[in-house]
């Protein structure tokens, strides 16, 4: 008989300062060894349950609970935060938040420095998981000055030689590029396989996450456990979009083609999927592929000439970079963790100014331009929420920026009320913003630049912690500002589903450099330029291949389907 490491009983929490509880009749049991995915929407209750796991809930967060929950014999309420941490490990969402070492090589070594190893012994294991994370340069630097993707590496080295029994991974994947993160759900695989661990994942990259076996799905929404099933029963089951999950690219491609999978088949893997059965599907839809079209763009707004930058003397994070953005654009820039694309965001808003070459604004070089003067035209959404939150409640942080730019009273309340609605926050208006979680967070920080409504909109790893529906009314609104309004947005991103679906043109970063500049298709069906940048092939290259169709062609086609799709509904 298996062994429940976890199990619910009846179980409740409602937090200290809510009227509604956020977990309602849990009743789950999850077995020694086993490897569980968690889904759901944005704030439907997954970090929650997480946090109880763990018991960062009630000892840190407190709220009342009813029902029971045993982790590895103890009864959660009856225990401590200390004697459940011997039992559970935790990789955050918010790095920032677990950090405890003023360098990363302390930080990697603290759970060993917590079992006494001796110095001798200590460094050479961390050394090695700095290696395997591709951080081995980075042991002396101070964890707060990495990128959002270095400083995710880092929190994952600081598990792999942990005792836990239980591992619990909140996101693992949201800041990390697509070749790391296909290295990371490998690291997780290979500890779950070697060490015998019970691994939970929460992670809204489903088709990232079943890179590799997983044993169960559990879909959550309101606080409630939905399903719970195999990862071929839930792709067959197709609620996945009901609850706001994204379903894998070559499921939807399939599906575009009227495809209907029969119970029983393995979906989780395009692998395993037997192709020959769908080639005719596939090629059908396929002829019916219209050309290709962008739309007209209009006068350069960005003029980025020959830059460099670089923090500290020994190293050049940008180097002779030149690129231009126009009116009307949406783009995306993709690349490598660390490769200098947030650091390209903040020369941009001139909260950081090039060391050489020019940056010009609607033709002028903006070194005359203030901060202030530069945000008018360029808002930027930075990657880490907590790094822009500076109010008590969520209304507050929403008309900040706007009574700072002393907006007529009126109008503030206008535009942020439209602003609220359009990210689907208004319910919560009133919140503090302390309640929410980090995904609802990251849609305050989006909304307050939004409402601002500048020229050009930059978005750093702005789908990080949302789920399918959130991210597609935020990004169907910032559709409607590109075409209606001739808004130029720019997206940093690790999500090629985003540059796929959202974005003509991709501008392409590996250490320091521009590597590429040109349409999503053609980067995303280019070998060289994917393993210079540690991108990946999508799905949807594979599946092209499989039925003898041109990636780059097959890749087009689809964006303009997922296009018209959009557009008729």
């Amino acid at each position: 008989m298996r062994e429940a490491v976890v199990s619910f009983k009846d179980f409740s929490f409602k937090y200290k300062h809510q009227q509604e509880a956020t977990l309602h009749d849990i009743n789950l049991d999850i077995y020694r060894g086993e490897k569980i995915l968690i889904l759901g929407p944005s704030g439907c209750g997954k970090s929650t349950l997480a946090n109880c796991i763990n018991g960062l809930i009630p000892f840190s967060y407190p709220g009342t609970i009813t029902g029971s929950l045993t982790v590895a014999g103890l009864q959660t309420q009856q225990s401590s935060l200390f004697e459940l941490s011997k039992h559970v490990g935790t990789v955050q969402q918010d790095s920032d938040a677990q950090f405890v070492g003023l360098s990363v090589g302390e930080d990697i070594a603290f759970s060993l420095e917590n079992q006494s190893m001796p110095r001798s012994e200590m460094l050479p294991i961390v050394d090695e998981a700095a290696r395997i994370v591709d951080m081995e340069r980075f042991l002396t630097h101070p964890p707060f000055d990495l990128s959002g993707g270095q400083k995710q590496k880092v929190a994952l080295a600081g598990i792999l030689h942990d005792a836990e029994e239980i591992l619990l991974f909140d996101e693992p994947l949201a800041s990390l590029d697509p070749a790391m993160g296909m290295t990371a759900v490998d690291l997780i695989d290979k500890i779950h396989k070697e060490s015998g661990k019970t691994i939970i994942i929460i992670e809204h990259r489903l088709e990232d996450v079943l890179y590799r076996h997983v044993d169960r799905i559990l879909l959550i929404n309101d606080g409630r456990i939905v399903k719970d099933c195999t990862p071929d029963e839930m792709l067959y089951s197709g609620v996945l979009k009901i609850y706001g999950v994204r379903e894998p690219l070559y499921i939807a491609a399939l599906e575009n083609a009227g495809v209907r999978f029969e119970e029983g088949e393995h979906l989780d893997d395009i692998e395993k999927i037997d192709i020959d059965r769908y080639r005719d599907a596939v090629l059908s839809e396929f002829a019916r592929s219209k050309p290709y079209t962008v739309g007209e763009k209009g006068k350069v707004v960005v003029e980025v000439e020959n830059v460099d930058f670089q923090y500290n003397p020994d190293h050049k994070v940008l180097e002779n970079v030149s690129l231009t953005i126009r009116e009307g654009e949406k783009l995306a820039i993709v690349g490598k963790n660390g490769a200098g694309k947030s650091t390209l965001a903040k020369l941009l808003c001139g909260i950081i100014r090039p060391i050489s070459g020019t940056i010009r604004i609607n033709g002028e070089n903006y070194l005359s331009m203030s901060i202030k003067e530069i945000g008018q035209l360029i808002g930027y959404v930075m990657q880490n929420p907590n790094q822009m939150l500076v109010k008590d409640m969520i209304m507050d942080e929403i008309t900040l920026a706007l009574q700072l730019n002393e907006f007529p009273e009126e109008l503030i309340k206008q535009r942020a009320e439209e602003t609220l609605k359009m990210t689907g926050l208004y319910p919560m208006r009133n919140w503090p913003v302390s309640a929410l979680s980090y995904g609802q967070k990251k849609r305050v920080t989006i909304a307050s630049i939004l409402a601002l409504q500048p020229d050009v909109i930059i978005l750093d790893e702005p789908t990080a912690g949302q789920d399918y529906r959130h991210y597609t009314e935020i990004m169907r609104f910032l559709d409607d500002l590109n075409k209606n309004y001739g808004k130029t947005i720019v997206f940093i991103t690790h999500d090629m589903h985003l540059a796929i679906e959202y974005t003509d043109r991709a501008l392409v970063f590996a250490d320091g450099k521009l590597i590429a500049d040109d349409f999503v298709y053609k980067v995303l069906s280019d070998k060289d330029i994917i393993e210079r940048a540690n991108l990946k092939e999508t799905s949807l290259v594979l599946l092209a291949r499989k039925v003898g169709l041109d990636p780059e062609e097959f890749i087009r086609h689809f964006i303009e389907r997922e296009r018209e799709e959009r557009e008729n509904g």
